[in-house]
């Protein structure tokens, strides 16, 4: 098979189905943090059901994420993406008619699993059907339709909590999903890489009980305390973590292959990563619920209030992505986690009584301009870091990177800055305290970024610019 030219109308119709695919993802990743104040206040259950409704989608992404992708290379990339497409509606309807707390987040985490199929689907389906030459134009294609989607959300989801019901932002993936399932039916071929070895069931495990241990130890040690259910979950995710390297070690076709980190670039990308995406994630969960819970703002105007950072991500990341291709790397990954510390640091000033334009706006600018810098050419080093044979590897692991890090940030930062808020209560002065921790892990990052990058790292510009990492939270990751 020579691939299909995008020009060609089947081409169009590929890029349209991955794009609605994982647009629904990037969506719902970008919606729900305008709305956890209004879940709050229906259905109770306090700060930590809010950390769940966000940590419960993160877990089961990040952890599935590279089984995914495995299952999409043995079964047929369409067929696992058509079964990612069927679950994530499936738990969209579940999380849209929710009658408690705990079913909408146990609906969260089907939906993560969908998501888990769906997202490396989407790309893999390009990748592996658009011939080589219309590549780079088809996944920017796939990056502009997905970044509308994760650029629109907060304010799409805004709108909906405060002229229908928080209910909507879920129920709004129904309709998108059937086309995009109608369309990648009708359209898209299968196609399949035989992977060798067996299917790395174990990894899989091992990561996804030790995330879930660790996760719920961080959420729920703040309310029940330290009880033997508790502790007894620390320990085990501790332990599962621990056990993953040793299972990957003697995996046939391990999730990770541990020769990647052999690379000191390739884990020093992934400490940036890890760095830049804890600060992110946990700055945007408080300041969505900051500008509602203390500023007074309605679920729409929060959402356009994150609009700046917005326009700055999409209008520079490309821009910066060619750049880093002429001047290497080293540069925008230093300087950009600098610049998106200091931006977070800035909202320090979102208090009460504190004006948009003094006390939020120069923060994101600041803050969008910083991660405009970082994304593209932090993508681009870790593709560029490998041999070629292993950069889906590599890609698969820095996306799951990124995730995890949203997923200990929502944990873990509200818990070490003594943040107990939940329904409508005030955050107080642990708002504060998080911008200021989020800021310095950013700083961190460019750190490390000047220390393990090195002046002229070749780029591979058929895949810049990362959108995978653009495209999700408050319109933020770019592949």
């Amino acid at each position: 098979m020579t691939g299909l030219p995008l020009a060609s109308v089947p081409g169009r119709w590929l890029v349209v189905a991955a794009a609605l695919g994982s647009g629904v993802a990037f969506l719902d990743g970008s919606v729900v943090n305008v709305a956890l104040p209004a879940i709050g206040r229906e259905l109770g259950g306090g700060f930590s059901v809010l950390q769940w409704v966000l940590d419960g989608y993160l877990l089961t992404l990040s952890a599935l994420l590279l089984l995914g992708g495995a299952l999409g290379d043995r079964y047929g990339r369409r067929r696992v993406f058509l079964a990612g497409l069927v679950l994530f509606t499936v738990a969209s309807l579940g999380c849209g008619f929710a009658p408690s707390g705990p079913v909408l987040i146990l609906t969260r985490l089907v939906q993560g699993v969908g998501g888990a199929l769906l997202i490396p689907g989407s790309l893999a389906l390009i990748d592996s059907t658009v011939r080589r030459e219309d590549r780079g134009r088809a996944i920017g294609r796939w990056a502009g339709l997905s970044g509308v989607a994760a650029a629109l959300g907060p304010f799409v989801g805004g709108w909906l909590v405060d002229t229908a019901s928080w209910r909507w932002i879920f129920l709004l993936n129904v309709p998108l999903a059937a086309v995009a399932f109608v369309v990648t039916v009708r359209h898209v071929p299968e196609t399949r890489a035989g992977a060798p070895g067996r299917l790395d069931l174990a990894g899989a495990a091992a990561v996804t009980a030790g995330l879930g241990g660790v996760v719920y130890a961080l959420i729920e040690i703040p309310v029940a305390g330290l009880t033997a259910v508790t502790g007894g979950a620390a320990v085990a995710g501790v332990l599962a973590l621990a056990a993953f390297p040793l299972v990957e070690r003697y995996a046939s076709a391990p999730l990770i292959p541990l020769s990647l980190f052999r690379s000191a670039q390739f884990t020093g990308a992934n400490l940036v990563t890890l760095a830049v995406y804890t600060g992110l994630g946990g700055a945007l969960f408080l300041l969505a619920l900051q500008l509602q819970q203390s500023l007074g703002y309605s679920a729409l105007a929060a959402g356009l209030a994150f609009l700046p950072f917005t326009v700055i991500m999409l209008l520079l990341s490309g821009r910066i992505g060619a750049l880093a291709q002429r001047i290497g790397p080293r540069a925008p990954m230093t300087v950009g986690p600098v610049v998106a510390g200091t931006g977070l640091v800035l909202l320090v000033r979102a208090v009460p009584g504190a004006s948009y334009a003094a006390g939020v706006l120069p923060g994101l600018v600041v803050f969008g301009l910083g991660m405009a810098i970082t994304v593209a050419p932090l993508t681009s080093t870790v593709l560029a870091s490998v041999a070629e044979e292993h950069v889906g590897a590599a890609s698969g692991a820095n996306n799951a990177v990124s995730r995890v890090a949203g997923l200990l940030a929502v944990a873990v930062l509200p818990l070490a800055v003594g943040l107990e808020g939940g329904g409508d209560a005030p955050l107080g002065p642990g708002f504060g305290r998080a911008m200021v921790v989020s800021g310095v892990l950013c700083m961190l990052g460019g750190v490390v970024g000047f220390l393990t990058v090195r002046r002229g790292t070749a780029v591979r510009p058929q895949l810049l610019p990362g959108v995978q990492h653009a495209c999700q939270e408050p319109g933020t990751r770019a592949p």
